[in-house]
């Protein structure tokens, strides 16, 4: 059914873009510079290409099969069971507010480039990022409907450095500096800068994997669309644009620096290649289109993880609690508990050397648990829709976004997994209550194994950090 008063088609677009532009891009120049070449970039960011248009492709068919689901963990409660859909769901949001803290991180350093008392990991910074975070939790309980609107404008003011940004970089271009080092990496002192190809394209695929984060945007806010489909329409017209937009902005610096230079650029690197090219002026006005950028994600990602609980609730896999609105219509209690916990996690910037590169690691691992369940969700509805045309690509379809995941999982490294484990322990206790209330047993004998199995992978964790083996 459409819903005369909901979010738009462009609103929607506007949702994916503007969740997953945020900070990456701005960083991801010299972020690739330090892991790659330019020939085995351009070979990675085909595989991601690939990869995550398979999952966008996928989330359209699902929205598309089934109109009446909109959140993408109940896919995986419709097709492996509600426990399934609270791993995949709890994975979502745990990923939305650990990107917020990511959020914080490089906004606060780009306010230092005008306001040298903010580094991003000091105490002026915390308070700095604390009050907006606060300020962005009231916007959305004022109308989730108008914060998306807002959104918009956002998103579309966020674009205009970035295309500055790619049309002077075209400009700026020099074919022999871009091809002169072509496939070899001369960066030596970086972990993944031994000159295997594979080696570089493990360096710099989960960096490219990061970036997308937030694409599912639109399919989240579904519920709240005028027309279902406008969702998964909006998921894929938002991938495309992301992907060329990416790809130029991180490939053309390699056409004004070499890659030895690029790679020893301070963050974000966007603003002081700018800053390179057009002087002082540059650099201020990317570090302007920075804040902006930074500020719309986080607006998203303020929006998302509140739209996943409360639909979490409606499903009875979170306590009732969890989906209280407010006179607005907005998840009032979500959102104060999502603003919480990114409060708490603020305060551990004192303590932390590297904030950001472990933030943005620890919600890529979150988010692509949900992005397994997706793929595992498209290969299922295919396969029992396989004697209707086109299904058949469709279940190819759902083969690469699982493989591509899986794929990600395993350059990602098992430590940010088994860490992502521990924010899993309390959740099981959420989703007991739930399954209670719903009349449900609780926990089945399934459940039970794999609870155990992730509570002692969060204790195994929790052991390896104390001892220093793992370090955040």
């Amino acid at each position: 059914m459409d819903n005369k008063n909901g979010i738009g088609l462009l609103p929607l677009i506007a949702i994916s873009v503007s969740s997953a532009i945020g900070v990456g891009i701005f960083t991801i120049p010299s972020d690739i510079a330090k892991s790659a070449a330019p020939g085995e970039a351009l070979i990675a960011w085909g595989i991601v290409g690939v990869g995550i248009l398979a999952l966008a492709l996928a989330m359209n068919n699902l929205t598309l099969k089934r109109p009446h689901l909109t959140g993408l963990f109940q896919h995986a409660q419709a097709d492996f069971g509600p426990f399934a859909g609270f791993f995949s769901g709890w994975g979502y949001w745990m990923c939305a507010w650990l990107g917020n803290v990511a959020f914080a991180t490089v906004l606060m350093s780009s306010l230092g480039y005008f306001i040298p008392m903010f580094d991003g990991q000091n105490i002026p910074s915390i308070i700095g990022a604390s009050i907006i975070s606060w300020g962005l939790t009231w916007l959305v309980m004022r109308g989730v409907e108008s914060a998306a609107l807002l959104n918009t404008v956002v998103a579309i003011a966020k674009l205009i450095p970035l295309f500055t940004f790619i049309v002077v970089g075209i400009l700026f271009f020099k074919a022999d500096v871009f091809t002169a080092n072509f496939w070899h990496n001369m960066v030596t002192n970086t972990a993944s800068g031994h000159g295997t190809i594979l080696q570089q394209l493990k360096g710099c695929m989960m960096i490219m994997v990061w970036v997308f984060v937030g694409i599912e945007g639109s399919v989240m806010m579904g519920a709240r669309a005028k027309r279902k489909s406008d969702a998964g329409r909006a998921t894929v017209i938002g991938m495309l644009c992301l992907l060329i937009i990416y790809v130029l902005a991180s490939m053309l610096p390699f056409g004004y620096f070499d890659q030895q230079q690029l790679a020893a650029i301070k963050q974000p690197g966007m603003m002081y290649i700018f800053k390179a090219m057009l002087g002082d002026f540059g650099g201020a006005f990317i570090s302007l289109g920075l804040i902006i950028s930074i500020l719309g994600a986080w607006l998203s990602w303020t929006m998302l993880p509140a739209e996943a609980l409360e639909l979490m609730s409606r499903e009875q896999i979170l306590p009732k609690a969890f989906g209280k609105a407010n006179k607005k219509g907005a998840p009032s209690f979500a959102l104060i508990a999502t603003a919480v916990l990114v409060q708490l996690f603020l305060l551990t910037l004192l303590f932390t050397n590297q904030a950001y590169n472990f933030a943005f690691s620890m919600a890529t691992v979150a988010i692509v648990i949900t992005y397994v369940f997706v793929g595992m969700s498209q290969i299922k509805v295919a396969w029992q829709l396989r004697h209707e045309k086109g299904n058949y690509w469709q279940l190819i379809i759902g083969i690469i976004a699982l493989a591509f995941q899986l794929f990600v999982l395993a350059l990602s490294g098992l430590h940010y997994l088994i860490l992502c484990m521990i924010a899993y322990v309390p959740g099981f206790y959420a989703y007991y209550r739930a399954r209670r209330d719903a009349g449900a047993a609780g926990l089945s004998n399934k459940e039970k194994l794999v609870a155990v199995i992730v509570t002692l992978l969060a204790i195994l964790a929790i052991v390896l950090v104390v001892m220093g083996k793992i370090s955040i």
